[in-house]
């Protein structure tokens, strides 16, 4: 009887450890063209309460945005790749506007304030926030490893998945992809 209750646990308890493990083949199986790149992380993880400022100098850190969605972009002015990107991400903030996804971009490392108005100003971009991680603490903190890195954050501030590279984010799959993210029960 003991043997049985005993193993009878160890069943459960490893059961209730693979149930821990995000599953994420639903989402994963919406990945389309560039979407492909978006990794998901079987284990998410808190992001840091590393402070960033807000473009006048403020600090501010991730927690703010705590309860919703966010897509959470670094990039930089010199970024070739960040310019070709940023139009569609400034789509897809449009597309969520009030739905419970924030897009926040955060330019790091050395980019002049006059330097990212002109970069958003070239390229047509007027409703993402300028903010700064001038001395790429959070940056370091999250692995940035090159430019652009978004990553796709939880309501209660977990990492879920990460893209590197750029990608068409006002695509069918990239709306598909989140708003699925966003209709899974919370952890």
């Amino acid at each position: 009887m003991l043997r049985q209750l005993v193993t009878s646990a160890l069943l459960y308890t490893s059961l209730a450890v693979c149930a821990i493990a995000a599953d994420w083949s639903d989402v994963e199986a919406l990945r389309e063209g560039d979407m492909k790149k978006l990794m998901f992380t079987s284990d998410p993880k808190p992001v840091p309460s590393t402070p960033f400022e807000t473009f006048d100098g403020a600090p501010l850190t991730l927690e703010a945005y705590r309860g919703d969605w966010v897509a959470l972009n670094f990039w930089a002015t010199w970024c070739a790749p960040c310019r070709h990107e940023m139009p569609m991400l400034s789509n897809l903030a449009r597309s969520f506007e009030g739905k419970g996804l924030q897009v926040v971009t955060i330019a790091t490392g050395r980019n002049a304030p006059q330097g990212m108005v002109r970069f958003f100003e070239e390229i047509g971009v007027d409703n993402l926030p300028l903010h700064r991680d001038p001395k790429q603490k959070l940056a370091r903190q999250m692995a940035v490893l090159g430019l652009p890195i978004t990553v796709i954050i939880d309501p209660e501030g977990n990492e879920v998945a990460r893209m590197r590279g750029d990608a068409v984010w006002d695509s069918d799959s990239a709306i598909a992809i989140l708003e699925a993210l966003q209709a899974r029960p919370a952890s």
